[in-house]
């Protein structure tokens, strides 16, 4: 399965996201934290992750006469390199971007549908900004991006951090004239 394939699954983008930061999580844990999709579903993306090199075997124990097996991300096989971004035409742009979409929209309605949620509360947002930016302006803002979430990525949970989604998205809407 080519990179685009594996990562362009709504279901696979989230068992992916579940295991960023470091975490190992079994497949029936995984099926917790996806709800809405069916735990056979999940089990075989799981597996399709996993042939991939995507997910390793961080541990296997006995439960109940079966083996449980805990899987964490490998992150150097868990994105798209540059070469394979770079090949892709608009359509798969389309569906890879489809599929980030839909990812994102289950896993919003799954904090909504979670006893409490409370967006006030929990800071949710999510605002649109159209700015109008030259290409270094851009980069800068890309840089100044990267500069504030690239250090909280290797937090480890505790009792006083809640585990965030952030998305940010960023495409061009006009060109200048």
């Amino acid at each position: 399965m080519d990179p685009l394939e594996l990562f362009a699954h709504p279901v696979r983008l989230r068992i992916v996201h579940a295991l960023r930061g470091g975490r190992m999580l079994t497949t029936s844990q995984l099926c917790e934290r996806i709800p809405d999709a069916s735990k056979a579903t999940v089990y075989r993306h799981v597996d399709q992750l996993a042939g991939a090199g995507v997910l390793e075997v961080a541990e296997e124990r006995r439960v109940r006469g079966a083996v449980e097996r805990g899987y964490r991300l490998r992150q150097e096989r868990a994105a798209v390199d540059a070469s394979t971004l770079a090949s892709l035409t608009a359509e798969d742009h389309r569906r890879a971007f489809a599929a980030a979409m839909a990812s994102l929209i289950a896993e919003f309605s799954g904090y909504l549908d979670r006893d409490g949620a409370d967006p006030v509360a929990d800071l949710v947002g999510y605002r649109q900004h159209g700015v109008w930016l030259s290409r270094a302006e851009l980069t800068a803002l890309i840089g100044a991006m990267q500069q504030a979430i690239v250090p909280l990525l290797g937090n480890e949970p505790t009792p006083d951090r809640s585990r965030y989604l952030l998305s940010p998205i960023l495409f061009p809407v006009e060109q200048p004239e």
